[in-house]
């Protein structure tokens, strides 16, 4: 892999010496080197397939590198279409890796578990009928439907019946927010939005910003 930065190319390593090496020497190169070596591997599933509950409290696949019967490919693409995240080598004391939903479903959908992406500033941003946003409804390509259905169930179990959303993008495309009208999710103060920001996201794209705001500000809502 060569390195524009620096000017200088780093063969790819095999898997087996990247799993190896310690947490101190992962970096953002370690990783890409990671994601494209496990794409193909066979894994083993773990404790009968079934999943189990991670300190963030969601659902997860565990599965180890060794020993594999199972395409890596095929258990993603299994698990994208039912809201589970995975994780790989759970026996070490710190996991290899740990996968959220969202990772999952956009590998399956553009075929990158990280896009790239700028992370979006945190705090309040402004969306104005001034600031001229192309807005709608997510395409199926931006919320898939069986995503969707997933949101929608996790939504429902918490109350949020009617949800309502869109996306707002700026002119040329380069910046697309999902955004959550406010009313639809009985105007949350900020600490319980903020909550609900961070459930929301473990089953959304890594690059993938999250914005609430009022209904009435903006045109295309659609219920989630």
């Amino acid at each position: 892999m060569l390195d524009w930065a620096k000017g200088r190319y780093d063969p790819p390593m095999e898997f087996e010496k990247l799993v190896q090496l310690p947490e101190s020497a992962r970096d953002d190169r370690w990783e890409k080197q990671f994601l494209d070596s496990i794409l193909t591997l066979k894994v083993r599933v773990l404790e009968d397939g079934q999943t189990a509950t991670g300190p963030d409290g969601w659902p997860y696949l565990k599965v180890a590198t060794q020993d594999g019967e199972e395409s890596f490919d095929k258990v993603v693409r299994w698990l994208a279409g039912r809201g589970i995240g995975l994780v790989v080598n759970p026996h070490k004391m710190v996991p290899d890796y740990v996968f959220t939903y969202g990772m999952l479903w956009n590998f399956v959908e553009t075929g990158f578990f990280v896009s790239p992406w700028s992370p979006p500033p945190a705090g309040q941003v402004l969306i104005t009928p001034e600031s001229r946003p192309v807005v709608g409804p997510p395409t199926d390509k931006f919320l898939p439907p069986y995503v969707r259905d997933i949101l929608r169930e996790l939504l429902q179990a918490q109350g949020f019946d009617q949800v309502k959303i869109l996306v707002a993008a700026s002119q040329d495309f380069t910046e697309q927010d999902l955004v959550v009208a406010n009313e639809s999710v009985g105007e949350l103060n900020a600490s319980e939005q903020r909550q609900l920001a961070e459930a929301l996201s473990w089953f959304l794209p890594l690059h993938y910003s999250l914005v609430f705001g009022p209904e009435q500000n903006l045109r295309g809502w659609v219920s989630l």
